[in-house]
């Protein structure tokens, strides 16, 4: 019993360190000076080293999609609904999952091992002595670069995946390249993309506090910084299936 209380109690106190340092971070995110050029340089490691493997996934992701999709179509003669089953699936659910999963194990990672680097190595410390604000400093430019970074990359894999899509369907089903195209972007509606937007920009910041919240609070050396890595990727991952659940119920049963 004793076990359980301290794992709700360090639970909640995980999820308090969260949320303060989620107000502290948007404070300072409009507190001059604006040093756009770190924002910049976040953007590049984060957004565009991220996109070829995240185009990649997307891309083949449509093709899974339409291939399985295929398979119960084609009992039934609706091999047109394809299209429709695809881009829906994309651009409400898996492109936003997706892209979200991979820059929580690449960019997540990463910068929690960047940061857990300096904390152990007393280059936080330091700041502070400078009257550097860590947040400020560290964490702002991080948390913009992935709210501008996430976004588009999960339009871009949409579309990927879409066209993924339009591959098996035009080139292994002879389904018309103009009938597919017209079934899957007419089937998306504001809704769907009001959808995307939301959960990647919630995705984002969730992978931004995690990373670097595991990354101020690394102790042990080397082998802390490797701890706090993996947490901060598993309990990325786990935070972004549990958002994208309540989200998507919020979506469909309320709005």
């Amino acid at each position: 019993m004793s076990r359980l209380l301290n794992l709700i109690s360090s639970w909640f106190e995980y999820l308090g360190g969260l949320v303060i340092l989620f107000s502290q971070t948007v404070l300072w995110a409009f507190v001059p000076p604006y040093r756009a050029n770190h924002t910049l340089r976040q953007v590049v490691r984060i957004g565009i080293d991220s996109l070829g493997i995240a185009s990649l996934v997307a891309l083949f992701t449509g093709m899974i999609m339409a291939i399985q999709t295929a398979y119960q179509m084609e009992k039934v003669s609706a091999e047109m609904y394809i299209a429709s089953l695809v881009a829906l699936s994309l651009v409400r659910e898996l492109g936003p999952v997706l892209t979200a999963l991979i820059v929580a194990g690449r960019a997540g990672g990463a910068v929690t091992a960047e940061i857990g680097s300096m904390k152990i190595t007393e280059q936080i410390d330091a700041l502070r002595a400078l009257a550097v604000n860590p947040v400020k400093y560290l964490v702002v430019p991080r948390f913009l670069a992935f709210l501008i970074s996430l976004p588009v990359l999960v339009m871009i894999a949409n579309l990927l995946g879409i066209m993924g899509g339009y591959y098996v369907c035009v080139f292994n089903l002879s389904i018309p390249a103009n009938l597919y195209l017209m079934n899957a972007f007419e089937s998306i509606m504001l809704k769907d993309i009001v959808i995307t937007i939301t959960k990647s920009v919630v995705f984002a910041v969730i992978i931004s506090m995690i990373s670097c919240h595991e990354g101020l609070i690394t102790e042990g050396g080397a082998e802390g910084v490797g701890s706090a890595t993996m947490r901060s990727v598993v309990n990325s991952f786990v935070a972004i299936i549990g958002a994208d659940w309540v989200l998507s119920s919020l979506f469909y049963f309320i709005f």
